[in-house]
């Protein structure tokens, strides 16, 4: 479908370099692609929408504004539920759990009030008892590999939940066959279109950003599918899938809807850019 506009939403107040790569990405992509696309900053699109486009892709977290662009009668890509599922750990672990993927198994910290906070351990006892030491800590928002810690034992995960910045925090078995190392798999419109394996030397997690290393990848079947069924198990159109290297086989980790791709670009050369404006205007 040529002639097509759409709008690229970026949040207005994230500044960084890593951000801006990916918007020059997609811009080149659409131009390419015979796509008008103009650039809109969630802050602003506060009044109400002029000039509605064809599509939306939705590169922010901004979840209200994405409902109200769906209100609206707009194709937004990904879809705010999806987005919302895989902001939050917990939403992104009960919706995997849900499709009867391999997970780690993970218990949520019980609701609390920000202006109370926990105010006794019990929870963490039961934590302890049913997933044993190390056990890895997750704040429920976060991206990059930040927010997330391995305790060792009690004192660790007691001090750990005491330096937490929020209450929503889960608690998830250590996979140990796992330590540093990962697969991120980019899945975009049910296929996955490249791959790329992450380890550390020197932490167990595997993020880039958090001092680890990459390489190109070529998945299994098995790893493939996996990831597919990932992606529609939160209603993603694209996202980039992180599975673990279980006793057993593959084990899904995490599913990122805004995931950066630019490590993967460099990694592989696939451009994810080009193949998510493919699939926009295939499905259109």
């Amino acid at each position: 479908m040529s002639g097509m506009r759409g709008w690229l939403v970026v949040n207005g107040f994230l500044h960084r370099k890593k951000f801006d790569e990916l918007t020059a990405l997609f811009c080149e992509s659409a131009k390419r692609q015979g796509i008008a696309l103009d650039v809109k900053k969630n802050s602003e699109l506060i009044t109400p929408f002029e000039g509605i486009p064809d599509f939306v892709l939705f590169w922010d977290k901004d979840i209200l504004l994405a409902q109200r662009l769906e209100c609206a009668g707009v194709r937004v890509c990904n879809q705010s539920q999806a987005i919302r599922i895989c902001d939050d750990k917990r939403q992104t672990h009960l919706a995997l759990e849900r499709a009867g993927l391999p997970v780690p198994e993970t218990i949520f910290a019980p609701m609390t009030y920000a202006n109370i906070g926990f105010t006794d351990w019990d929870f963490l006892i039961r934590a302890e008892e049913t997933l044993g030491f190390p056990m890895v800590v997750k704040e429920a928002y976060g991206s990059f590999g930040e927010q997330v810690w391995l305790a060792h034992d009690r004192n660790q995960l007691v001090d750990i939940v005491r330096r937490c910045s929020a209450t929503e925090i889960l608690f998830q078995q250590f996979i140990a066959e796992s330590r540093g190392k990962d697969i991120r798999l980019q899945v975009v419109g049910g296929r996955v279109i490249g791959a790329m394996y992450r380890y550390s030397d020197k932490d167990f997690r595997a993020n880039i950003s958090s001092g680890g290393h990459m390489r190109a990848y070529e998945p299994s079947e098995e790893e493939c599918a996996l990831s597919v069924r990932a992606a529609q198990a939160v209603g993603a159109d694209f996202a980039g899938v992180d599975l673990l290297f279980g006793r057993d086989g593959p084990i899904v980790c995490e599913v990122n809807s805004n995931a950066h791709f630019k490590n993967l670009m460099d990694c592989t050369g696939v451009n994810t850019a080009d193949a998510i404006f493919a699939h926009i205007k295939n499905a259109t």
